[in-house]
């Protein structure tokens, strides 16, 4: 059998090592500590930094592939990797679409794909670029560090010109920049896509994801309301994506839901918290499908369990004992499905998730919401008066 190298030692990695043990594939996760989320699990586990060429290129010895729970691992040092003879799945050459958003405006653009207007904002004089941007696709407009961002970090709203020395502040601290126009959607989708190294591709249903403070805190599977046409267009715009970069594994392409259209917000190439729904709603989950995919085996069936899955995403809130509240839950709702990912509880963080599955999608979200705020408060409230 196969042994896996996943770069990165969080809860994604952390639920592929479920799904390895079922296929009966060996993950070895390079984690950043042994108390790692996916540490804490995995048997074969090198402790290292995954920013470092030598801790990768020690890690990747006898494995058959390497992939990525996350997208900040330095391209050269996958490129590295590869020449030593190590697939790695997605490519560096991929994978770059994921880590820098202004590279992956410039090639979506030129496939094609539809993308909100954008421009590299300049290290000299940013505020007349910026006040130049506003006045030819109006305020507000939204300012993004190219690299690193992640659940709102690294994206900010410039509301006029008055806010747009901001900028230069964060050229000063080595931040590279890019302009945005902010986008007047409807609401947020995401599109989950497989593809395999000799090109065989499998789509999920089309998904919304519900956001606050920039984090995800729920998704609806399939998204609710949305025509049939408007679906296989996101589909197939993310398998032409995924075609087109030369994605190998999981592809996970977010969209604005505009009156004019589909827009692409931005790209994953990895298991997704959008897709997290697919393990108890989705004959094949997501975490198995990017196994298949970077194996090269054929891929899963995508086909749904029941009419609507709802996740909710579970964030710190109060430190109490968490594993009390599973009495309430589960006694509650038998049927609702606890994940938890080993972390350390810290106010908004992300530290597991539930799934309802069920025909009747006001329920389902009701019984998921439910769960969810009862383990992060020990009481069914969307906002605890202590969350201040």
């Amino acid at each position: 059998m196969p042994t896996v190298g996943m770069a990165g030692g969080g809860q994604l990695a952390r639920m592929t090592q479920q799904a390895a043990i079922a296929l009966g594939v060996s993950l070895r996760v390079l984690a950043g500590s042994a108390t790692d989320s996916a540490a804490r699990v995995c048997a074969d586990v090198h402790v290292g930094d995954d920013s470092s060429l030598d801790d990768l290129r020690a890690f990747a010895k006898g494995c058959d592939v390497v992939t990525f729970d996350h997208e900040h691992v330095p391209g050269d040092h996958i490129q590295a990797v590869e020449d030593s003879g190590v697939p790695c799945r997605p490519s560096a050459a991929a994978l770059l679409h994921a880590q820098d958003k202004l590279v992956m405006r410039e090639r979506l653009s030129g496939i094609g794909a539809p993308c909100p207007a954008y421009g590299a904002v300049p290290d000299r004089e940013p505020r007349a670029f910026l006040e130049a941007f506003g006045r030819e696709h109006g305020w507000p407009l939204v300012l993004k560090a190219t690299r690193g961002g992640y659940d709102g970090k690294g994206v900010w709203i410039l509301r006029g010109p008055e806010d747009a020395d901001l900028a230069a502040r964060l050229i000063a601290e080595g931040v590279t920049l890019m302009a945005e126009e902010h986008v007047a959607f409807r609401r947020e989708l995401a599109a989950l896509v497989a593809r395999s190294p000799h090109g065989q591709g499998a789509a999920y249903p089309i998904v919304e994801t519900v956001q606050e403070n920039g984090i995800c805190v729920e998704v609806i599977s399939p998204a609710p309301g949305l025509d049939g046409g408007t679906a296989a267009e996101a589909q197939r715009l993310a398998l032409g994506v995924a075609e087109q970069l030369g994605v190998t594994g999981l592809l996970a392409v977010e969209l604005f839901e505009t009156d004019a259209g589909l827009l692409v917000n931005e790209l994953a190439m990895r298991p997704h918290n959008s897709g997290h729904w697919t393990i108890e709603g989705a004959r094949t989950s997501q975490f198995e499908q990017h196994l298949r995919a970077v194996l090269d085996l054929p891929l899963g069936s995508t086909e749904p369990t029941a009419p609507y899955t709802v996740m909710a995403n579970v964030l710190g809130g109060d430190k109490g004992e968490i594993y009390h509240r599973y009495l309430h839950v589960m006694a509650h709702d038998p049927a609702v499905k606890v994940h938890f990912y080993g972390k350390e509880v810290r106010p908004g963080r992300k530290i597991g998730h539930v799934t309802a599955l069920g025909a009747d999608l006001a329920e389902a979200r009701e019984r998921a919401r439910h769960a969810a705020d009862f383990l992060r408060w020990g009481s069914d409230m969307k906002e605890n008066p202590s969350d201040s």
